[in-house]
């Protein structure tokens, strides 16, 4: 039961991290129809930022703050400079642009701090005794820090004005101009926030595996697996779906195989996606043909 129980809690560990990422990716998608792919990699890049401040003596607090900082600088630089000049409705060329970045920020990456694995502190260290087991403190720091960070979002989306124009935004543009919504001005804002949820979940991961230039790439790629799961438009569905991800991959790996965790856990979630296209928390959409 401990050997349970401390699978579970740091699957959900697992979890949180995917969960920020995916929540980062559905509120930039909402607010301007684009799938970030460079959303990782821009972390990341942050992340190596974040270290340097380290080196420098100055906490690993204060580089996550460089790395929310950079992220977000990074992000709306890309936005403002490639993505904007392509105009609304061009899905696919921005789509392409992403993946273009994400491989450019990769290299810029690997030609700067080279492609060996460096440690990355954790944000507390040590470890909490479960009868004859210890789980990590930084899983609980995880947990808890994700948390409140999916809290906040929470309540910026539903209890403030901009989080009123940021959900009509996302309902439609072109009626949130009608009515006055600055489209732009919230399209900003949801990458600056989206960027940083990621560059936080990046910091909270790189403690656990080691920091090199595609350390991201498989919570990327689970994040995505955990937005579909709860629904491609859902925030609640996103983070939901990213935390079942990290649950079930830790079941898999130490009750089945570690060799198929991903094989068990993407039939999974194609078995759901068969049964509810939409996701667990998704709304169908109907489309005139």
């Amino acid at each position: 039961m401990e050997q349970l129980f401390l699978v579970v809690v740091s699957g959900i560990a697992s979890g949180a991290v995917y969960g920020l990422l995916g929540l980062g990716l559905v509120i930039i998608y909402r607010a301007t129809d684009v799938v970030n792919f460079a959303l990782a990699s821009m972390a990341t890049l942050a992340v190596y930022v974040a270290l340097m401040v380290v080196d420098r003596g100055l906490g690993v607090w204060a580089g996550l703050l460089a790395a929310v900082l950079v992220a977000v600088v990074v992000g709306l630089l890309v936005r403002e400079v490639l993505l904007r000049p392509l105009g609304s409705g061009r899905l696919f060329a921005a789509l392409v642009m992403t993946m273009g970045v994400s491989l450019v920020i990769e290299a810029l990456v690997s030609a700067m701090w080279g492609t060996e694995p460096r440690a990355f502190p954790p944000l507390v260290a040590g470890s909490v005794s479960f009868g004859s087991a210890a789980l990590a403190t930084q899983d609980l720091v995880v947990i808890g820090v994700s948390a409140a960070a999916m809290l906040a979002v929470g309540w910026l989306f539903t209890r403030t004005t901009l989080g009123s124009a940021m959900r009509a935004a996302a309902e439609s543009a072109t009626t949130a101009q009608i009515i006055g919504v600055p489209a732009q001005k919230v399209a900003r804002i949801a990458w600056a926030l989206g960027l940083g949820l990621a560059a936080l979940a990046s910091v909270l991961y790189a403690p656990r595996v080691g920091l090199a230039p595609m350390v991201l790439s498989a919570p990327l790629f689970r994040a995505f697996a955990g937005i579909f799961l709860g629904g491609l438009t859902s925030m609640h569905g996103a983070v939901i779906g990213g935390v079942t991800i990290g649950v079930l991959e830790n079941l898999a790996a130490s009750y089945v195989s570690a060799n198929f965790r991903d094989t068990f856990v993407f039939a999974l979630t194609v078995l759901i996606l068969l049964l509810r296209p939409q996701g667990i928390f998704g709304t169908r959409s109907f489309e005139r043909v």
